[in-house]
């Protein structure tokens, strides 16, 4: 625990939500007695949403942390964490540095989960690491001089944009799409009409309703016990989370999530604040899932929830709704969704042209965000959700 009279903030993980959180926490306590250091493995800040892009050959502009955090007053300490000592307030690394907190920011995230199905870890591959997409990319465009196939698993958001930008940018490649359930299915009819025009147009063969039961090294075998051919195989479906929350003892849900109060502080030791996709929220309308949407605004309400308390100040319960579901579909296309706050789609949708510029400002945007914290709250939130969120569930 610390001795001296700083208030050490830790922030472990500087994905989406841990850069926002350590950035905005640094300027809103500049004029306390305070210390924020981030934690991370890699110097490089990686965009999530976009490694999708990464996996089809593109080239992405090389953010680095040091750069990014330059100015904000925020320390940048490059190791991974092993073990949290929550009696101690000490967190692990593995460089053999034990930094000591009196609030730890918890933005983890999560992972695509290889363990479930066999051959996953072994045949597969994933868009958890830009290394591991950039490889990806390479053994791609070696497939596709062969004019071989490719097989995405899992009809979400992120199997959807994996498959559409690999046929758009591989036209020689048969890429196939395998999804339990429809693709696209988060969105309304119209919208959906829409996407599968474009998998048409992409010629994009998709395998609808069936499990995939197990990946071999050149083909994907689903619960219909046949087997489709696959140079390649690109895993999207499943999610994990560090366990180092429910190593620790922290209160976690059946899924490793840290259980939150309605103030985002972890039940059994509110000195540590879960954000994004290791926090178990949940609104009256229902849990909240991993989004970039939802993430940004739990980092900002944290970094402000601390300050306020460093501050003495109350604290109101966050809030939070559902305002879109932004979807690429290659480099020409897209579809952003709108909903209500509990997620599900509304009337209005957008397609094309404008869809297209619509999400690539809402990809680009995070980095902006950060700079822009620098020197003020920037706004992140589109929805608090209304009516939805006015009574605890």
């Amino acid at each position: 625990m610390n001795t001296d009279h700083t208030h050490q903030i830790v922030v472990l993980g500087a994905g989406y939500t841990g850069m926002l959180a350590a950035v905005r926490l640094a300027r809103n306590t500049r004029k306390l007695d305070t210390r924020v250091t981030l934690v991370n493995p890699s110097a490089r800040f990686t965009e999530r949403l976009r490694m999708h892009q990464v996996a089809a050959g593109q080239e992405l502009t090389d953010f680095g942390i040091p750069e990014l955090l330059d100015g904000s007053g925020v320390r940048f300490h490059q190791a991974a964490a092993t073990a949290i000592d929550t009696a101690a307030r000490t967190v692990a690394l593995n460089d053999g540095v034990t930094p000591s907190y009196d609030t730890l920011v918890y933005a983890l995230g999560s992972s695509t989960d290889t363990g479930n199905v066999p051959g996953v870890a072994d045949h597969a591959w994933t868009l958890n690491d830009p290394r591991l997409a950039h490889r990806f990319s390479l053994r791609l465009r070696e497939i596709a001089a062969a004019g071989g196939t490719v097989t995405v698993c899992g009809g979400g958001l992120t199997g959807i944009e994996a498959a559409t930008e690999i046929a758009e940018s591989h036209p020689d490649l048969t890429v196939t799409l395998i999804s339990s359930g429809e693709p696209g299915a988060m969105m309304g009819d119209k919208a959906r009409a829409h996407l599968n025009k474009a998998l048409d147009r992409l010629g994009i063969i998709r395998r609808i309703g069936v499990r995939v039961i197990k990946v071999l090294p050149d083909a994907v075998r689903v619960d219909t016990g046949e087997l489709v051919a696959s140079d390649l195989t690109l895993w999207t479906t499943g999610v994990k989370v560090s366990p180092l929350a429910a190593d620790a003892g922290i209160a976690t849900d059946a899924k490793g999530l840290i259980i939150t109060d309605p103030t985002l502080r972890s039940i059994s030791h509110p000195e540590i604040h879960p954000i994004g996709d290791a926090a178990a929220i949940r609104m009256a309308w229902g849990q909240v899932h991993g989004t970039c949407q939802t993430g940004l605004p739990t980092a900002a309400y944290t970094a402000d929830a601390i300050t306020r308390r460093l501050r003495g100040k109350t604290v109101k319960p966050f809030r939070i709704g559902y305002f879109h579901q932004p979807l690429s579909l290659g480099r020409h296309d897209a579809l952003i969704q709108f909903t209500n706050a509990d997620d599900t789609p509304n009337r209005w949708y957008l397609a094309g042209k404008a869809a297209t510029l619509y999400k690539e400002f809402v990809s680009s945007t995070p980095p902006f965000a950060y700079k822009m914290s620098k020197h003020m709250n920037a706004q992140v939130q589109l929805s608090k959700g209304g009516r939805a969120t006015r009574h605890t569930a």
